[in-house]
């Protein structure tokens, strides 16, 4: 057993959920020296990075690129459409569904925060159901996490959008796609989405510190509106400086190195690819955990994440341990389970820079972490997976 403070020979696995691995085309582009964010050179570049990441979102709306976490994201969401005392519809499909709730209290929305077991997405019936009863219109938005990065849990997006549809509601539409965003299908324009909250740290390969929202025509007249506090985060500044390739403030230059590379990188691989790599890896993950006898934390296949699984340790061992043992021995760090979750599962960030062999490798520590546990599991799953990979 090695001590954690010690030296670890070969590349730490890094299989969180986010932030992931930084490709070294991410990496070296971020090592040119800055420029002058008021001249012509970052003009070009920031033209061609606010032109080719709507093809990432599948959007023809503008999309605004903030120097913050996801977080700020969600913020402006929420600032920039939406006044105090507006009722929203929300739904408590892990932890980060929930930081978005705390963060429209705290703006003093009426929040009607659906509860829910953490091991199931957005029931679309009760959407349909919620507006068709308020036939007064009091709902503003309808909040939904695309990809819950807490519990590995897809909400159908799409099918959300039909509900609203259904009920003729003109309630605006909100997706958080921070942990779906460049791994899976996400269409901002064909689901009618009027705000989309994304991030740079996870399927996009970029470090922490980049977030976006791609905003709707009735998304830009809520705006107009919206009477909430607003200054960093405000869409009318950076919309009028966007227009000539520039920010209200300083931006990250380095960081929109890293993304200008990075979003060149997945249209290269292309978009399609992108999606099948990862519902590959997903599937892989997905028939080793079965081997080993251990529960997935999402209960539905069909809401089960391509870029993420949240995996249950049984009743009696902690999870947090599990994840100390692969640490220490084997130099691999792995999601801690969050809130209500927390030691009760592990997660397995399966997304952005990888390939069959990190896959591999990443399944291999855990398996190796399992048998150095007490947790009680059937060995093999490794070996399933490789199956499954190599045909």
């Amino acid at each position: 057993m090695t001590n954690s403070n010690t030296y670890k020979a070969g590349r730490h696995f890094l299989q969180v959920p986010g932030p992931t691995n930084i490709p070294d085309r991410v990496l070296q582009a971020m090592a040119f020296p800055a420029m002058d964010h008021r001249g012509p050179d970052f003009q070009n570049l920031s033209n061609s990075i606010l032109k080719k990441v709507k093809l990432i979102f599948k959007s023809e709306d503008p999309v605004v690129i903030f120097p913050s976490a996801g977080t700020g994201a969600m913020e402006a969401s929420l600032a920039n459409t939406l006044s105090e005392g507006d009722k929203i519809l929300m739904f408590e499909t892990g932890h980060f569904a929930t930081e978005w709730c705390q963060a429209a209290r705290r703006y003093k929305l009426d929040v009607d925060f659906v509860p829910g077991d953490w091991r199931t997405g957005v029931d679309p019936k009760i959407v349909e159901k919620k507006l068709n009863e308020d036939k007064n219109h009091e709902i503003k938005a309808v909040l939904v996490t695309h990809n819950e990065t807490s519990t590995g849990i897809k909400s159908q997006v799409e099918e959300v959008r039909k509900a609203i549809d259904s009920a003729k509601h003109p309630a605006l539409f909100m997706v958080d796609t921070i942990s779906s965003l460049g791994s899976y299908n996400y269409d901002h324009q064909k689901w009618k989405v009027d705000v989309t909250v994304g991030g740079s740290q996870k399927g996009l390969m970029c470090p922490p510190g980049l977030s976006f929202n791609a905003i709707s025509p009735k998304a830009l007249e809520a705006y107009k509106k919206s009477n909430l506090t607003k200054s960093y985060f405000d869409w009318g500044q950076m919309l009028e400086n966007n227009k000539n390739g520039f920010y209200p403030y300083t931006p990250a230059v380095n960081l929109l190195y890293a993304l200008n590379e990075a979003v060149d990188m997945l249209l290269e691989e292309g978009l399609e690819n992108v999606f099948k790599r990862h519902k590959r890896h997903a599937d892989a993950t997905r028939i080793a955990v079965e081997t080993w006898g251990l529960e997935i934390l999402a209960k539905n296949p069909i809401e089960r994440s391509d870029s993420i699984t949240a995996i249950m340790t049984p009743e009696g061992h902690d999870s947090d341990n599990l994840r100390k043992i692969i640490y220490d021995n084997y130099n691999m760090s792995l999601g801690t389970g969050l809130n209500k979750v927390k030691g009760r599962v592990f997660r397995i960030g399966h997304l952005g820079d990888l390939n069959d062999l990190t896959l591999a490798g990443t399944l291999s520590g855990v398996e190796m972490g399992l048998n150095q546990s007490e947790i009680p599991f059937k060995k093999g799953g490794v070996m399933a997976a490789l199956d499954f990979l190599s045909k």
